[in-house]
């Protein structure tokens, strides 16, 4: 039997409809490599600034607006299994996406996609600050990427900071002004909020191709 054909994807933000394409092709002939990178949502939000949610969406789009998106959010994340919360707080995620990055280069997919998903959670649904240090440690250690003490370490470091800025500053160099956003093989781009089946569609074709994947774009590495 032929080895399976991998997939490598480079994700920008939400994951959970590609989640649930990746379980619907279980039974297709190829092999998944996904690796999460940062993107700035808030480019003038400042490290340690805070705003409560509802408050910022109001500010941001009108009373009547937010409730309008937040219904539809609401709507859209019982139809994915997210409980969507609208309390917390949004700050700059900085340390959140150095914190990702680490789990990547610590052990790739294995160690990233824990942490991810339970960054995640804790945002959307746990209303968790993720500009706080403690929140990042906790969800470090409770994925296994690393104990509380040394998450706490890293986090008050300056470690992996350099190299996200970069990537947060080469993304919106290509062209990227949204999330969410996936690079396939590094030839193909899917942006927006796509449907699972949209993804399970673009999977099934590409395991019936021979075209190996590109390189996946290289990450910067911070100079000598």
């Amino acid at each position: 039997m032929p080895d399976p054909r991998v997939i490598k994807l480079v994700v920008f933000s939400d994951i959970r409809e590609m989640d649930r394409a990746i379980e619907m092709c279980s039974t297709c002939p190829v092999k998944f490599e996904i690796e999460y990178r940062p993107y700035k949502l808030q480019p003038s939000l400042k490290e340690g600034q805070e705003f409560e949610k509802r408050e910022w969406y109001e500010s941001r789009f009108g009373k009547e607006k937010a409730d309008v998106i937040h219904r539809t959010i609401t709507t859209r994340g019982e139809q994915v299994g997210i409980n969507f919360l609208f309390d917390g707080l949004i700050t700059q995620t900085t340390k959140a996406h150095r914190l990702l990055l680490k789990a990547w280069r610590i052990g790739g997919q294995e160690k990233q996609l824990p942490l991810l998903h339970a960054l995640f959670k804790g945002y959307f649904e746990e209303a968790l600050n993720m500009g706080d240090d403690a929140v990042l440690a906790d969800a470090a250690a409770q994925t296994g990427v690393m104990p509380r003490e040394e998450a706490l370490q890293f986090l008050q470091s300056e470690e992996c900071l350099v190299e996200v800025e970069q990537m947060m500053v080469d993304v919106r160099k290509k062209g990227v002004t949204g999330v969410p956003f996936v690079v396939i093989d590094g030839r193909w781009a899917v942006s927006g909020g796509q449907s699972a089946e949209t993804y399970v569609q673009i999977f099934k074709k590409m395991s019936k191709s021979d075209v190996p994947p590109s390189p996946s774009p290289p990450q910067p590495t911070r100079a000598a």
